[in-house]
């Protein structure tokens, strides 16, 4: 195409620096622990709904249909949520996670295999409840039985927040893959194919963790220091 002409370049960099400062306010405030990412996501919506003013690209007709658009989005997480709030209170009723410690305790006396089989399970469970129920109902029944073993409590940790964020992404009931597709509209069969192939990575890493605690660990000790 043509050459562009000064003044055309200055109005194109005008318009994109108020959509630019969107990341740089996010991610500035998460690093900087000036907001936490949740805070950050209001603060982000605030930010982009000025600008729509600014730039008028909102109009009193477009936002009605975001609200409404809105609305059905959190409505739909609120229900799944609400199902994994459900069911972990039934597991814990049934002491499932208890039995579970107890079979763990009684099937090996190796912190390795104890680690992988908690990882299966925190797989599991990470694709069956909400990842604070799921924390809630399963770490203190399984961190005392890793101290038993002798695992660092940092290091089944992060190992358990690997498992369960995981597990939100594994199909076929995932809790994340449900609120994506609600999200995009996208059908849940291209969903679960798109994100499987990013299971193989997490996994791997997962994997790594376990087998080789001084990733985990050596930061710690660091600011032990």
């Amino acid at each position: 195409g043509r050459r562009p002409e000064p003044g055309e370049v200055r109005g194109a960099v005008l318009r994109v620096l108020g959509p630019l400062g969107a990341p740089v306010l996010l991610l500035g405030g998460i690093l900087s622990g000036l907001f936490t990412p949740t805070e950050a996501a209001a603060v982000g919506a605030a930010y982009v709904f000025v600008l729509g003013l600014c730039y008028r690209s909102l109009t009193l007709r477009s936002l009605r249909r975001i609200a409404v658009e809105t609305a059905t989005t959190a409505a739909s997480i609120a229900v799944i949520l609400a199902a994994s709030g459900l069911l972990g209170w039934i597991l814990a009723r049934e002491q499932v996670p208890q039995d579970l410690a107890s079979f763990l305790l009684g099937f090996t006396d190796s912190p390795l295999v104890f680690l992988l089989l908690v990882n299966l399970a925190l797989i599991f469970i990470g694709t069956v409840l909400e990842p604070v129920a799921a924390l809630v109902i399963t770490v203190p029944v399984l961190l005392p039985v890793a101290v038993q073993f002798g695992v660092d409590p940092v290091h089944f940790g992060v190992i358990t927040i690997v498992n369960l964020m995981i597990g939100l992404l594994t199909p076929p009931i995932g809790g994340v893959l449900f609120v994506l597709g609600s999200a995009t509209r996208t059908p849940m069969q291209e969903v679960f194919r798109g994100t499987a192939p990013f299971l193989l990575p997490l996994i791997a890493v997962l994997v790594l963790l376990t087998v080789a605690p001084d990733l985990v660990l050596f930061l710690p000790a660091l600011l032990d220091l």
